[in-house]
């Protein structure tokens, strides 16, 4: 019932809104709507109550519930159901867990905060409460277990057409990171759940460094992460960012399971990318060694051409990108 009445009052716009409408619209009496009002103000809204005139609502909270990013979703099923937290563990964990109960296709799993959340190769992943974007999608689609890895590809070519979209120039640094001004503002975590020949889910993390500020880092991570505000100088809308990613993960990953591949995604990958001809240092578990990284192939592995001339692929599995000098 309260957000029928957040509903009835968003879609007054400028005007007020009655209690006598609200009551007589949905059934129920003005004590009641007094009560979901008050509970809705302690969510964050400021609402305006002026008698005999009715409410209209002044802000909303800056919290990614469905309510408060449906507007700018354009999606036929990413994101029609968002399941939000205020705090949480990992949205991934969470995700997985829901999945293996059959939650839906396309369901989104939101928090505000993560008290676990994790990145490629188990590192952990500061996820400070109201100011990022730490978003999870289950997935269940009809594919071999070895095309699971693209929609790393797909997400990353989402989260930076997004970023873009809002004037922010983000490139990408195979396979899963986003960056802004040579630090990492994005990371993708991909997992998945399946046997031999069949996927039973996957579920694609994103974590968005929106509004951090410096102190939010680590001293260890200072010189690599950042956010984009700090980049701006200025605070991003979490509420327009999250649902243009959505609305582009979307569109890129249904023209990947109509047409069977990512060309339209890594279209996208290999124009914004930060590595491609340049050396780069890779790191596999113990070993370390530059090489040229000189394209992205159509299964979405970076093409590398070593030292004595060679050239080959390689896949990210246990792999880690860096630049000569630093992070990139």
């Amino acid at each position: 019932m309260k957000e029928k009445i957040l509903d009835l009052i968003k879609s007054s716009g400028d005007e007020y809104i009655s209690g006598q409408y609200i009551s007589e619209k949905l059934g129920v009496s003005r004590t009641a709507i007094w009560k979901y009002i008050n509970a809705l103000k302690e969510d964050g809204y400021i609402i305006e109550s002026i008698s005999k005139r009715g409410y209209k609502l002044l802000s909303s909270p800056d919290v990614l519930t469905f309510k408060e990013v449906k507007e700018y979703l354009h999606t036929k099923y990413i994101g029609n159901k968002i399941i939000h937290f205020h705090s949480i563990d990992s949205t991934n964990k969470k995700a997985k867990e829901l999945a293996s109960l059959g939650e839906d296709n396309g369901t989104v799993i939101i928090s505000e905060e993560q008290i676990g959340g994790k990145g490629r190769l188990g590192r952990s992943w500061i996820s400070p409460k109201y100011k990022g974007i730490w978003l999870s999608i289950i997935l269940t689609p009809d594919i071999e277990p070895l095309e699971v890895p693209k929609t790393t590809q797909i997400a990353a070519a989402a989260v930076c057409s997004a970023l873009r979209e809002m004037d922010v120039e983000g490139f990408i640094k195979w396979p899963n990171d986003i960056i802004v001004e040579s630090k990492k503002v994005c990371g993708i975590l991909t997992e998945m759940s399946g046997e031999l020949n069949r996927v039973n889910y996957v579920v694609v993390g994103i974590g968005i460094n929106a509004n951090l500020d410096i102190d939010d880092f680590s001293e260890d991570i200072k010189n690599t992460a950042t956010s984009l505000k700090i980049q701006l100088n200025k605070n991003i809308c979490r509420k327009t960012l999250t649902a243009r990613v959505l609305n582009n993960f979307e569109e890129l990953y249904d023209d990947f399971l109509s047409k069977g591949d990512i060309s339209k995604s890594l279209d996208i990958c290999r124009k914004y990318s930060i590595v491609l001809d340049r050396e780069v240092r890779i790191i596999n578990r113990n070993e370390e060694y530059i090489a040229k990284a000189v394209d992205i192939d159509d299964q979405g592995r970076l093409i590398i051409e070593n030292k004595d001339g060679n050239i080959y692929p390689i896949i990210s599995g246990e792999i880690s990108i860096r630049g000569l000098n630093g992070y990139i």
